[in-house]
C-alpha cells in the first residue's frame, strides 16, 4: 500500500483512532533539543538524521494552539503496521562527513533528546551520549519500539534505543528500528496516566501547602469581619445613647478616622481612564482563570497537544464582554466620557502585552531558527481574533455596562473642593502600604507556583487542577481581605486616595512572584543560553503582570463593596 493512497480523509489521522489489523501506524518525529532547556525545541530533521524509505506524509497543524507551541510533525518513513511484527531492519544510513559530524557531536554535548508521537502517545529518547573522558561520542542507531495494544486502539508506547556506535568522519552510520506488539490490559481512557507523576503533585508538602493558606484564610477574614464590627457597632451605639459613651469611645469617634473623609472618599480616582481599563482586564482575566480550571478539570486537557492554550484563547475571546461590563461601567460611574477609548484600551491591553512580548521572543527563535518561531499565518489568526472577535464583544459589554450599572449612585456626596490631607507616619503612605500589600496573597500561592512553574519548565504534566482551583479561591480571599485592612487603615489616616492604593497593593502580588521566578531560575534549572533565558523571563513578565492584573481587580471589588458598606451606615449631620 503506498503512501499515496492513504485510506482515511487527511486531518482525521494525526487524532488516536481505532486500527483494522495490518493498517499503516505513522510515527511522527516532532521535535529535539537540549534536555535543560524545554522550551528550546529544533525540528527532528534539522540534526542530519536520515529519513526511512516510505514516502512522505504532510502534516498539518489541527489547532492554533499547536501552532503557537511550536510542534513540528514530520512523517519518520518508518514502516509500522498494526499488529504487525518487525524483526531489527536498517532503514536508511547516514554518510558522516565532518559537518554532520560536528553537529551530532554539540547535540550530544547538549544533551539533545527528542521526542515522537505514535497516535498521539509522546516518546522520548535520546540522541547518543560520551565517554567519561568526553572525547568520544556515541550515537544511539537502534529504535526498539514496544507497543501494547487493547483490542484495536493503541494504549502504550516505549521505546529503548539501543546500538551505541562510535561518531568518526567520513564513515557510514546504518540506522535500524524493530517493532513488538503485545497484548496490554490498560484501559484507552487510562492511556495518559503513565506520563502523570502523583508522587511529585500530590506531595505532603502540596497538601500541607493548602492547609497553611486555610489557616491564614480564617485569620484574615476573622480580622475583616472584626474591623467591621467595631466600627459598626460603635455607630450604632453612639446614634443610640449617645450620653452613655466615655470619654474614650468619644476620642475614637468623630474627632478624626475615615468618618472624616466621607465627602471625599467617592471622588473618581486620578488617571480613571487607564484604572477602568485595567479593573475590567482583571476582571476578565479572573473570569477565564476560573472557567480553564473548571474546564480542565472535567476534561483531561493535557491529553491532546495544544489543548489548553486553545482552550485558553477561545476563552478569552468569549469573556470579552466581562471586560467591557466591568471597565464600562467603572468609567461611566467616574465620570468619565472618552469612553470609547476607554474600550479600546480595555480591549487591547493584554493582547498588546501578550502579543508584544511573544513577537519579541518570536525574533530570537526565527534567529535561532527554533520550532518555536510562530509562523506568520498563525499570528494573523490571532490578530483576526483580537479585532473581528474580542473588539465586538467588549463593545456590547461596555454599552451593557454603561446603560445598566453606569449611575454613580454614591451613599455619600462628593464635596466640591478636596480636602487637604494630612501628614501621617511613613507606614501609612499608600507606597509602603502598596509593597506590604502582596507579601500574604503570594504568601498563600507560592507552593503551588514552584507546581505551576515546574510542570511548564520541566517535563511534568500538570494535571491537579482542584489543587489550582482551591488555590485560586484562598488568593481571591486574602487579597480581598488584606486590601480591606490596608484600606481601613488608609482611611483612618485621613487619606481618601484608596482606589488605586486599592488596586496596587493587590497587584504587588505580581512583583513577588517575578522575584521567585528568579529564584526558580538560578536554583532549580539549569537552564542556559539567550533564548532559553529571554523566553523564560518574557514569559513569566507576562505571567506575573496578568496575575498582578488580576489580583489588582479582585482587591479593588472587594475594597469598593467593603468602602460602600460602612459609609452607608454613617449618619451625616
Amino acid at each position: 500500500k503506498n503512501a499515496g493512497s492513504l485510506n482515511w480523509p487527511p486531518l482525521t489521522w494525526p487524532f488516536p483512532r481505532e486500527y483494522q489489523d495490518k493498517e499503516e501506524v505513522v510515527l511522527w518525529m516532532n521535535t529535539v533539543g537540549p534536555y535543560h532547556n524545554r522550551q528550546e525545541t529544533y525540528k527532528y530533521f534539522s540534526l542530519p538524521f536520515c529519513v526511512g524509505s516510505k514516502k512522505s506524509i504532510s502534516h498539518y497543524h489541527e489547532t492554533l494552539g499547536e501552532a503557537l507551541q511550536g510542534v513540528e510533525l514530520e512523517f519518520s518513513g518508518l514502516d509500522i503496521k498494526f499488529k504487525d511484527d518487525v524483526m531489527p531492519a536498517t532503514y536508511c544510513e547516514i554518510d558522516l562527513d565532518k559537518e554532520k559530524r560536528d553537529a551530532f557531536v554539540y547535540a550530544i554535548k547538549n544533551h539533545y533528546w527528542y521526542q515522537m508521537y505514535i497516535d498521539d502517545l509522546p516518546i522520548w529518547g535520546i540522541v547518543g551520549e560520551a565517554d567519561e573522558n568526553g572525547e568520544d561520542y556515541y550515537l544511539w542507531t537502534y529504535k526498539k519500539l514496544e507497543i501494547g495494544f487493547n483490542g484495536n486502539r493503541i494504549v502504550d508506547v516505549n521505546l529503548t534505543s539501543e546500538g551505541k556506535v562510535k561518531l568518526v568522519p567520513n564513515t557510514k552510520i546504518q540506522m535500524s528500528y524493530s517493532v513488538k506488539w503485545k497484548k496490554s490490559d490498560v484501559k484507552f481512557e487510562d492511556r495518559f496516566d503513565k506520563y502523570l507523576d502523583p508522587s511529585f503533585f500530590q506531595h505532603r508538602i502540596h497538601w500541607f501547602s493548602i492547609f497553611n493558606s486555610f489557616m491564614m484564610v480564617i485569620f484574615l477574614v476573622g480580622l475583616v469581619s472584626m474591623i467591621l464590627m467595631r466600627t459598626l457597632r460603635k455607630d450604632y451605639a453612639r446614634y443610640s445613647k449617645e450620653e452613655e459613651m466615655d470619654d474614650m469611645d468619644r476620642d475614637l469617634g468623630d474627632e478624626y478616622g475615615w468618618k472624616q473623609v466621607h465627602g471625599d472618599v467617592f471622588r473618581p480616582s486620578s488617571h480613571p481612564l487607564i484604572f477602568s481599563s485595567l479593573i475590567g482586564s482583571g476582571c476578565q482575566i479572573f473570569a477565564v482563570s476560573l472557567i480553564v480550571i473548571i474546564v480542565a478539570m472535567i476534561e483531561d486537557l493535557y491529553t491532546e497537544r495544544g489543548s489548553m492554550l486553545s482552550t485558553a484563547i477561545f476563552v478569552y475571546a468569549a469573556t470579552s464582554p466581562v471586560n467591557g461590563y466591568f471597565g464600562g461601567s467603572l468609567y461611566a460611574r467616574q465620570g468619565g466620557r472618552r469612553w470609547i477609548k476607554q474600550m479600546f484600551i480595555g480591549a487591547f491591553l493584554i493582547p498588546a502585552m501578550v502579543c508584544g512580548t511573544a513577537f519579541f521572543i518570536n525574533f530570537i527563535a526565527i534567529y535561532y531558527h527554533a520550532s518555536r518561531a510562530i509562523p506568520f499565518g498563525t499570528m494573523v489568526a490571532v490578530c483576526c481574533i483580537c479585532f473581528f472577535v474580542i473588539l465586538p464583544l467588549n463593545l456590547v459589554g461596555t454599552i451593557l455596562g454603561r446603560n445598566l450599572s453606569g449611575q454613580p449612585n454614591f451613599p455619600c456626596r462628593v464635596n466640591a473642593v478636596p480636602r487637604p490631607i494630612p501628614e501621617k507616619k511613613w507606614f501609612m503612605e499608600p507606597a509602603v502600604i502598596v509593597c506590604l500589600g502582596g507579601i500574604l496573597p503570594f504568601g498563600s500561592i507560592f507552593i503551588e507556583m514552584y507546581f505551576i512553574f515546574t510542570s511548564f519548565w520541566a517535563y511534568k504534566i500538570y494535571y491537579v487542577y482542584g489543587f489550582m482551583m482551591l488555590v485560586l479561591v484562598i488568593l481571591c480571599i486574602v487579597t480581598v481581605c488584606v486590601t480591606i485592612v490596608c484600606t481601613y487603615f488608609l482611611l483612618n489616616a485621613e487619606d481618601y486616595r484608596w482606589q488605586w492604593t486599592s488596586f496596587l497593593s493587590a497587584a504587588s502580588t505580581a512583583i513577588y512572584v517575578y522575584m521567585y521566578s528568579f529564584y526558580y531560575y538560578f536554583f532549580k534549572t539549569k537552564m542556559y543560553g539567550l533564548f532559553q533565558t529571554s523566553f523564560y523571563f518574557g514569559y513569566m513578565a507576562v505571567f506575573s503582570t496578568a496575575l498582578g492584573i488580576m489580583c489588582g481587580a479582585i482587591g479593588y471589588m472587594g475594597t469598593s463593596a467593603f468602602v460602600r458598606k460602612i459609609y452607608t451606615n454613617v449618619k451625616i449631620d
